[in-house]
């Protein structure tokens, strides 16, 4: 796998303006694309991969504990609630090799201490690539809390499920998708009742076009807002950094080079329409992560390198973020600017000022 200092291989593109501030933090080896990142304020966070493996930190990063060391078990996305309740997703068998656990949802209580496998009602899942924790302000007795819904939802390759737990993960039920998408991806909550699933035409990627569901009444009902015109695509990940803005990255494995200008997918109407915007002209380029802080500075991970932007998607430059980036994760310091954290082959941070 070519690595982020692959920009030269983007023409095209000058990598004058990509430089950036992004730091590879100490973590260990891994060969391969690592899925998900998460953490609940500047300092504590996981991560997690494919070998079964899952770390935490306290210190933002500068040193890592292992919590998990599980073979078989495929850890593909993160969730928590707090500091000591957290979920994480299992991509399941019969996908990828040495992928044996068969258990779609894992919880904890303690910080990642200690991990169970989750009971789930309803049709029998099959895996997990996405953890959505929603928290809707409340009054509760005189004082502000929140009402708290976590949504798990998956798979690449299929079958797609969307699962649900509206009391803090004690517990679940589920729901087949396969009637709306062949896949799921993502899924993300931009209020209460508003929510998105990136997904799939069809399971079988040859046949796939790529594909978003919006649901207006909490995920009930799901409807599309977009679906792709060509073969070999799907959607991947999201980012919405207001209700009103979002963005979706779209992967191509269309094996036709000749087939090679790459897209992300950007709404203004709080994804009610959906836009292709041009990333890069380049066959060797597969996006994977996307995040934006607001509606103009974001970035897009990918192989061979990650990409960014400063004016909301209409220009583009290569950036050293790590090569296949996954995941990208914005996290408000407490005194104010942003802790970016980026985890794809690497984890890398980048911190910006207020």
């Amino acid at each position: 796998m070519a690595t982020a200092g692959a920009a030269t291989l983007l023409p095209g593109v000058s990598s004058a303006e990509g430089a950036s501030a992004w730091v590879k933090l100490p973590t260990e080896a891994y060969r391969g694309k690592q899925d998900d990142v998460f953490f609940i304020d500047e300092a504590i966070g996981w991560y997690g991969n494919g070998a079964g493996k899952l770390y935490k930190t306290v210190d933002g990063g500068q040193t890592w504990t292992k919590q998990l060391d599980r073979p078989g078990t495929f850890v593909r996305a993160l969730g928590f609630i707090d500091e000591k309740l957290g979920f994480f997703g299992n991509l399941g068998p019969d996908y990828f090799p040495n992928v044996s656990d068969d258990m779609p949802l894992y919880r904890t209580r303690d910080g990642g201490e200690t991990w169970r496998p989750i009971e789930i009602n309803g049709p029998a899942v099959k895996g997990i690539c996405a953890i959505d924790v929603f928290k809707e302000p409340i009054v509760n007795a005189g004082h502000l809390d929140h009402k708290v819904t976590v949504r798990a939802a998956g798979r690449v390759g299929g079958p797609a499920h969307l699962v649900t737990s509206v009391d803090r993960g004690e517990t679940w039920s589920s729901e087949d998708l396969s009637a709306s998408t062949g896949m799921i991806l993502d899924i993300r909550f931009v209020s209460d009742q508003v929510g998105f699933i990136c997904g799939a035409t069809s399971a079988k990627v040859a046949e796939s076009r790529a594909l978003i569901l919006r649901t207006a009444d909490g995920g009930r009902t799901w409807s599309p807002v977009y679906e792709g015109s060509r073969p070999w695509e799907l959607t991947w990940k999201m980012s919405w950094p207001s209700e009103r803005v979002g963005y979706v990255t779209i992967q191509s494995y269309n094996p036709d080079a000749t087939v090679s200008q790459r897209y992300v997918a950007k709404s203004t109407d709080a994804g009610l329409t959906w836009n292709e915007a041009p990333l890069i002209d380049n066959p060797q380029v597969r996006e994977f992560g996307i995040g934006f802080v607001d509606e103009q500075l974001g970035w897009v991970g990918a192989v061979p390198t990650g990409f960014e932007t400063r004016d909301g998607g209409a220009t583009w430059t290569p950036v050293a973020m790590g090569a296949a980036v996954n995941k990208i994760r914005i996290i408000p310091k407490q005194r104010g600017g942003y802790a970016v954290f980026a985890v794809g082959a690497e984890l890398h941070r980048r911190d910006l000022p207020a």
